[in-house]
């Protein structure tokens, strides 16, 4: 069962559910709409020839902060970065990631795989972001660019995100793989 937006509210003003900063302009009848931030993690192609997801080499990213005239996101370029918004995801429910249809039609791709948040997660949401359109998207801080929303567990998990030493749990700002770190 999906959160209606009537639940969303309640959940939020119950504090089952945190969503900080929480702007009630961004829930949508099954949604809630998130926000880009300021934040962009770079991939640099001038000192790597690939990724060997065999060697446990960390591959290291450049952190980028961009103002109101935002980043430029060019054709068949890949970045990292992350929502506004810090959740807590209660272990009775789980979330899901979606672009904006609006954006995905002018060729954004918000999320590459990840757009699924266990229950107990707490933290930002990073975004892997792609251009695949042919002329390059300026990316602002502040727009709606995804939307989540929240399912009903058939009961609360025994083993909550957070309690297993899991990678991504607390991150703030766009986190770069920890692929090769051990849980």
């Amino acid at each position: 069962m999906i959160l209606s937006d009537r639940d969303m509210l309640e959940r939020v003003a119950t504090h089952s559910l945190l969503i900080d900063p929480f702007d009630p302009e961004c829930v949508q009848p099954s949604t809630y709409d998130v926000r880009l931030g300021s934040q962009f993690r770079l991939f640099s192609s001038h000192d790597m020839t690939h990724i060997d997801l065999a060697q446990k080499r960390r591959v290291e990213t450049q952190l980028v902060e961009v103002d109101e005239l935002g980043f430029v996101l060019h054709p068949g370029e890949f970045a990292l970065a992350s929502t506004v918004e810090r959740f807590r995801i209660p272990i009775d429910l789980a979330a899901k990631l979606e672009g904006k249809s609006s954006l995905g039609r002018l060729g954004l791709v918000v999320h590459a795989t990840a757009g699924y948040i266990d229950p107990g997660f707490e933290g930002q949401i990073t975004f892997e972001m792609s251009n695949v359109n042919v002329v390059p998207i300026v990316l602002r801080p502040g727009i709606k660019v995804a939307q989540i929303c929240f399912f009903v567990m058939s009961s609360p998990v025994n083993r909550p995100y957070g309690t297993a030493g899991n990678r991504y749990q607390g991150q703030m700002g766009p986190t770069e793989s920890r692929f090769w770190d051990s849980e």
